[in-house]
C-alpha cells in the first residue's frame, strides 16, 4: 500500500481562498502582466497582417487572391490571439478600443482607468511597430522601410469610419448583452469582412496603422496618410460609442 501524500502546510490556507464562481469574470492580472498581454498581441497581430501580405505577393499577382489571403490570415490570427490573451488584457490591441473602455467605465463602471490606458496604449503602438518589423525580418526584407502606399484619398477616410465605428459598435454591444464570449469569433469575422466591404480595407486601429507605415509592403501605409486615418478612427471611435448609446443603452443612458 503506497503512503499517503503529505498534506501541504498551505493546505488550510488555501481551502479557505474565495475561488471565482464559473463563468465569472477573471481575476484582475498586475498591469505589468495586462501590458505584455496587448504589447504581444498587438506585436503579433501586425506581423500577422504585414507578413501574410508579403507572402501572398511572393505568391500570386492577382491582387484580389492576395487581398484573400491577407484577410484570411488576419482572421484567424485575430480570434486565435483574443482568445488567447483575453482573460489577461482584455485583448485590445487597439487604442481606440482602450479609450472607449475609458470613456464609457469613467464614472465608475467595468473598464480600465485613465492611468491604465495610459500603459496600454504605448504598449500596443510599441507592440505593433515590433510586429512590422518582425514580418520584415522574417521575409527578408530590410527591418524599416517606410511605406510609400498613399492612403490619404477622402473615400478611404471614410472607410475609416466605417470600419472602426462597427468595431466598437460589435465590442460594446456584445458587452452590453453579455455576450463577450463571442468577441473572438464576431471580431475577427467582422475584420474579415470589413477588409472587403470598406474602401480602406478597415485597418480601424491607430497602432496596427503605425505599425504598417514601417512596412514598404503589401500591407503598408504611406506616413504621410497615417495622420488621416487615425484622425478617422477616433472620429469612428465616437461614432460608434454613439450607436451603442443608442441601440443597447444602459440604465443611466435609458432613465435620462
Amino acid at each position: 500500500m503506497p503512503a499517503e501524500s503529505p498534506i501541504p502546510a498551505d493546505a488550510p490556507a488555501r481551502a479557505a481562498e474565495p475561488r471565482p464562481a464559473p463563468g465569472a469574470t477573471p481575476p484582475r492580472r498586475p498591469l505589468g502582466a495586462r501590458a505584455a498581454a496587448e504589447f504581444i498581441g498587438t506585436a503579433a497581430l501586425v506581423a500577422v497582417v504585414v507578413g501574410s501580405g508579403i507572402q501572398a505577393t511572393e505568391l500570386t499577382k492577382d491582387v484580389g487572391v492576395q487581398l484573400l489571403a491577407n484577410s484570411l490570415a488576419t482572421v484567424f490570427g485575430l480570434g486565435v490571439l483574443i482568445l488567447l490573451l483575453g482573460p489577461v488584457s482584455g485583448a485590445h490591441f487597439n487604442p481606440v478600443v482602450t479609450l472607449a473602455e475609458w470613456w464609457t467605465g469613467r464614472r465608475g463602471g467595468a473598464g480600465v482607468t485613465i492611468q491604465e490606458a495610459a500603459v496600454y496604449v504605448p504598449a500596443q503602438i510599441a507592440g505593433a511597430i515590433a510586429g512590422a518589423v518582425l514580418a520584415d525580418a522574417m521575409f527578408g526584407r530590410p527591418l524599416v522601410a517606410w511605406s510609400t502606399h498613399d492612403r490619404s484619398a477622402g473615400h478611404l477616410l471614410l472607410g475609416e469610419v466605417v470600419a472602426t465605428a462597427g468595431l466598437i459598435l460589435l465590442i460594446f454591444g456584445l458587452a452590453r448583452t453579455g455576450r463577450l464570449q463571442h468577441a473572438p469569433a464576431a471580431v475577427a469575422s467582422y475584420i474579415g469582412a470589413a477588409y472587403w466591404f470598406t474602401s480602406s480595407t478597415s485597418f480601424a486601429n491607430p497602432a496596427v496603422t503605425i505599425g504598417r507605415a514601417f512596412s514598404d509592403t503589401f500591407a503598408g501605409i504611406a506616413p504621410g496618410s497615417v495622420a488621416g486615418f487615425i484622425g478617422m478612427q477616433l472620429a469612428g471611435a465616437v461614432v460608434g460609442l454613439a450607436l451603442v448609446a443608442l441601440v443597447f443603452p444602459s440604465g443611466r443612458e435609458a432613465a435620462g
